[in-house]
């Protein structure tokens, strides 16, 4: 769909701005709202928190369409009045300044209950010549993006100052244009959001099919006419009566990784690490390089095609991939690494990343402890359904077909995502700046 443009324009004499429509004028942050920031609260630390009192906003709490107010911690009174410059009013454009999340934003629609924010959260409420949903949007196209990215280039903790942003330039167009323009996007930015949810609903579902097809061949096979037995196992149920019933280290070996690496090289031999460990397969992304000769002999274990990498710890334990043919030549980092004795690698994997493993006994393991965690001996004692070895490999060659059709299907998702996402940012950018002109829209 196209847009009508403005009548005339002018030049905006500001970098990256570019021409404004005649009529508009050109201000700054810090002439038209009263921005501010906490800093440190006093050492507020986490044992503060109570139950239920002023809501106390984090990041986290800002990063979706919505203010998330329910998620939240609070504090007591007396902490939430020592700031009382910073206590929100409907209106209110909250921005983080801090970090990886740095630029978020978002706008304060309703409150039902007393809120203020965090050391990393500036508040930013519009004066009378600024909408604050406009003010809003203007941090979600790509002019002040791109002011963002500028200023905090080259430091090691992103971070925006105060006085960084009382100082950026900000298109102003009369006040009624401006909530013009908030209502537009409002709701063209809605149906955009809309798609997006559609497209992450497809993932999950897609990932949810992908599962179950797993999990249904490496317990049942791909005939559906062969005998089944109970295998006395809850979680698994019937399987073929002419499997067997194994445990991981009775088929495989396992050994860990290197753990404490070496410094990284920027080239050099890679490192596999949690972080490169995706839906089954290495990822390149992020990899990261080491100089062998930088660590012990007797710690290094040399990956070769069919190795599978098992995640030890955190949010990801328990999550694997195999190497792959060709790969060449890699180091295990801190994870385990399962080499196959008597199983096939392929099928070992899928069965690794199957539900009835994954959930019935990983997952069982890991939460024992407060810390998610996984060892060698626990991952040894889980219990694996075990065809004979031609079944074996008829098995992992459907499931390398079929798992490729859903990865296409979701990659495909993925990208439809992105491209909504750029489809948003370049409307809110042409309509915040005056490239199209969204009047006659409302």
């Amino acid at each position: 769909m196209s847009f009508p443009k403005y009548d005339r324009y002018k030049d905006s004499g500001v970098e990256w701005l570019g021409e404004v429509p005649e009529h508009w004028n050109i201000s700054r942050i810090g002439f038209e709202s009263w921005l501010r920031a906490r800093l440190g609260w006093k050492g507020l630390k986490a044992e503060e928190y109570v139950e239920d009192g002023f809501i106390f906003l984090a990041t986290p709490n800002i990063k979706e369409k919505y203010i998330d107010f329910e998620n939240v911690n609070y504090i007591n009174e007396i902490r939430y009045e020592e700031s009382p410059e910073i206590k929100l009013k409907e209106g209110d454009v909250l921005l983080a300044k801090d970090g990886s999340t740095l630029g978020t934003v978002n706008i304060v629609r309703k409150l039902t209950k007393p809120a203020t924010v965090n050391s990393s959260i500036a508040v930013i409420t519009p004066g009378k010549k600024l909408e604050g949903a406009y003010l809003c949007y203007l941090f979600q196209g790509d002019f002040l993006r791109n002011t963002i990215q500028r200023i905090k280039g080259g430091m090691g903790v992103p971070h925006l100052f105060q006085e960084d942003l009382n100082k950026f330039y900000i298109p102003l167009p009369p006040l009624p244009e401006q909530r013009s323009i908030a209502t537009f996007l409002d709701r063209e930015t809605t149906k955009i959001d809309e798609l997006i949810a559609e497209q992450r609903q497809l993932i999950d579902l897609l990932k949810e099919k992908r599962q179950a097809v797993i999990s249904h061949a490496v317990t049942k096979g791909l005939n559906p006419d062969a005998p089944m037995e109970d295998s006395a196992i809850e979680w698994l149920g019937e399987v073929p009566e002419h499997w067997e019933i194994s445990s991981v280290k009775r088929l495989a070996s396992i050994c860990y990784g290197i753990g404490e690496p070496p410094k990284y090289q920027v080239e050099g031999i890679p490192l596999v690490r949690a972080t490169n460990v995706n839906a089954g397969k290495i990822s390149l992304d992020g990899i990261a390089y080491v100089n062998p000769n930088d660590i012990p002999e007797n710690r290094i274990v040399w990956l070769k095609e069919g190795d599978i990498i098992v995640v030890r710890s955190g949010a990801y334990t328990g999550d694997s991939a195999i190497i792959p043919e060709g790969f060449g030549e890699c180091i295990a980092g801190f994870d385990m690494v399962l080499q196959s004795r008597s199983i096939n690698p392929m099928f070992m994997q899928f069965t690794l990343l199957s539900k009835y493993l994954k959930e019935g006994q990983i997952d069982t393991q890991k939460m024992r402890s407060a810390q998610p965690h996984l060892n060698a001996e626990e991952l040894g004692s889980c219990l694996v359904a075990l065809p004979p070895l031609p079944e074996q490999r008829s098995i992992a060659a459907f499931l390398d077909r079929e798992t490729a059709k859903f990865d296409e299907l979701i990659a495909e998702a993925h990208h439809a995502i992105a491209l909504l996402q750029e489809r948003r940012t370049a409307l809110i950018s042409a309509a915040v700046t005056g490239k199209i002109d969204v009047r006659s829209l409302v």
